[in-house]
């Protein structure tokens, strides 16, 4: 299972250069102004923004849809959803008992965009970031903090083993749905009971997998000494340039922007 959501991809290029503080909040900031986009205007702005940064990655674009198949399926479904659910506007199709309006068409393929969207947003930067980048950014931007006793460096720590834990989890993910189709089970066909009970057979070795990759990751950093970042020291401190202020300017430029052309 080719997923890239939370995979670091090794490159040259300048986004990957970048202050992680300033693709983080670049993140932040447009993941933000994604949920103010409400006309294909708007949403044409975002589109066009993210394509530019993905541009600016030096990653193929191949490389990146294809990393995206496994999340598609569920931009479809939340599509068909608002698609067939949503009866607003005039009708424009009808079989039986299915009818599509106009602005179901309409809120489905937003709200599906808005979903992938923020999903590959999510997935420029942590394929231009390593998991160390994550941590040292995140408890940068939230050190001010510390000083209401918020365990910043933890919360970091926990965000960026998340993080990199999505490509393991989705490998284990498949590789139990092939053991298991092996035994005959069958996760796609058959009465709806019958799947229910061919994902409880996945779901229940994916949770122990989890739990033992988890208490495996504790066991580690204890023996390595780590006891909280209380006191600890940075090995490659962050550097701010000019290229990071563009980054986040432009992105603060696209939000106003968009603002501007809400309808």
């Amino acid at each position: 299972m080719n997923v890239i959501i939370g995979r670091y991809v090794p490159s040259n290029s300048v986004i990957h250069r970048m202050d992680p503080r300033a693709k983080l909040l670049t993140m932040f900031i447009y993941a933000a102004s994604v949920f103010f986009a409400n006309s294909s205007v708007t949403y044409a702005m975002s589109t066009v923004f993210l394509f530019i940064l993905l541009l600016l990655l030096r990653v193929p674009f191949s490389f990146i849809m294809k990393g995206l198949r496994p999340v598609l399926w569920i931009v479809l479904f939340t599509f068909f959803l608002h698609a067939f659910l949503t009866k607003e506007g005039a009708l424009l199709y009808q079989i039986g008992e299915l009818a599509i309006y106009e602005g179901g068409l309409r809120k489905g393929v937003f709200i599906s965009l808005r979903f992938l969207l923020l999903i590959v947003i999510t997935t420029w930067l942590t394929i231009s970031t390593t998991p160390v980048e994550v941590t040292d950014a995140v408890e940068s931007i939230f050190g001010p903090l510390k000083r209401f006793r918020v365990p910043v460096h933890e919360l970091a720590l926990m965000m960026s083993i998340s993080l990199r834990f999505i490509p393991t989890l989705m490998e284990e993910t498949e590789k139990i749905m092939k053991a298991q189709a092996a035994r005959g089970v069958d996760f796609y066909g058959g009465p709806f009971g019958e799947r229910m009970k061919a994902i409880t057979s996945l779901l229940i070795p994916l949770f122990i997998h989890a739990f033992k990759r988890a208490e495996e990751l504790a066991i580690a950093m204890e023996a390595r000494g780590y006891r909280g970042g209380e006191g600890r020291t940075k090995y490659r401190l962050l550097t701010w340039g000019w290229i990071d202020t563009w980054l986040l300017a432009s992105t603060v430029g696209m939000t106003i922007v968009l603002l501007l052309f809400r309808t």
